[in-house]
């Protein structure tokens, strides 16, 4: 099966960047170096293509009662111009898919959905999106750039007509970047300040070299999902199809905040309760390796020498220098402090249960 690309691909290549197969398209995975792209986006910015997630539109009389019954954040007092992080649900309460929730206008919506999950996505949303409700599946014909880090703002100034410090966090604005139509949304996936900007699949390169060009001066470079990885994961941020799938509950996942308990009214939410009721078996908890090693997801959990969990992603910590990582674990020893062993190479591991996220923002 031959990979997708992004607008951006020949750019990448131009720019040297190592191309990887992910969620079906082939990315940049690094320019640099994942260290140094990471160490950009905590001390200046990095700009990544991330091109490969997914925009689903709903628009109509019907678009905020079918998204409250989607979603499993609150959709009607989302205000136009905002952003909300919610969950896709199934019936049994696992998690569809995590997605952010844009209200355009009144009636009119946008979810930006992992790149992995666009087609069952869209399967599920047109399916249980009921009267009143037009959609668009618009992933092919949008380039998605992330601009992320301290620096973020004043790189972004001088080639946007609106004034990009003055867009509040989980909120969004349209204008235009380097003379493109753009949606310029102060959200990101790394645990830094930042930006994403929504653009014509066609301006994605030409914004790219731009803001490239632009940044320079403030230390900007472009980064690839390596880099993305790291960052997240210090962020504590779950990935789907690590953290979460189809049979996890948001609770259990830590989750709880972006779940309209009590009001309920959405696919999953009696499943959800159910589950919580009987108690989970399970907690999503951090981990801090005390000893040599670099947890890798599928790696065993133990405690007192028996296995208890599995980690869901690890990685050493650019920012801290040391080894971290997700995992599930009864929820008896997610608590802080837990001592644990990971397994790697048939030998365990001394680590720590921590609080997340590693790293505060």
């Amino acid at each position: 099966m031959s990979l997708l690309r992004t607008p951006l691909f020949e750019l990448h290549r131009r720019l040297g960047a190592r191309l990887v197969p992910f969620a079906g398209f082939e990315m940049p995975v690094q320019y640099a170096g994942i260290l140094a792209e990471h160490a950009a986006v905590r001390s200046a910015a990095g700009l990544f293509d991330v091109s490969h997630m997914g925009q689903l539109h709903l628009r109509g009389p019907g678009a905020v009662a079918a998204l409250e019954r989607l979603v499993s954040c609150p959709v009607a007092s989302l205000k136009p111009g905002r952003v909300r992080y919610g969950l896709l649900c199934n019936e049994a309460g696992g998690i569809v898919d995590d997605v952010t929730v844009y209200r355009l206008a009144g009636d009119a919506f946008m979810l930006c959905v992992n790149a992995a999950n666009v087609e069952k996505d869209w399967r599920w949303v047109v399916r249980h999106a009921g009267d009143g409700v037009s959609a668009a599946d618009r992933s092919a014909e949008t380039a998605l750039l992330a601009l992320q880090g301290p620096a973020a703002a004043a790189v972004l100034a001088p080639l946007c007509d609106v004034e990009p410090a003055g867009v509040r966090r989980f909120a969004f604005v349209e204008g235009r970047v380097a003379g493109r139509p753009a949606l310029v949304s102060r959200t990101g996936y790394t645990g830094s300040d930042g930006f994403e900007l929504y653009l014509d699949a066609g301006a994605g390169e030409t914004v790219f070299e731009a803001l490239l060009e632009a940044g320079r001066p403030h230390g900007l470079v472009p980064a690839g999902l390596g880099a993305r990885d790291t960052l997240r994961l210090e962020a504590a941020l779950p990935l789907y199809g690590h953290e979460l799938d189809d049979t996890t509950s948001p609770l259990e996942a830590g989750l709880e905040r972006f779940v309209k308990r009590g009001a309920g009214g959405f696919l999953g939410a009696e499943a959800i309760e159910r589950r919580a009721a009987a108690g989970h078996p399970r907690a999503l908890a951090g981990f801090v390796l005390d000893g040599r090693g670099v947890a890798r997801a599928g790696h065993a959990i133990l405690h007192e020498g028996r296995p208890v969990g599995r980690v869901t992603s690890g990685a050493p910590s650019p920012t801290l220098g040391k080894p971290i990582g997700l995992g599930y674990v009864p929820p008896a020893l997610a608590t802080p402090g837990t001592l644990v062993e990971i397994g790697i190479r048939d030998r365990g591991v001394p680590a720590r249960i921590v609080r997340t996220p590693f790293l505060s923002s």
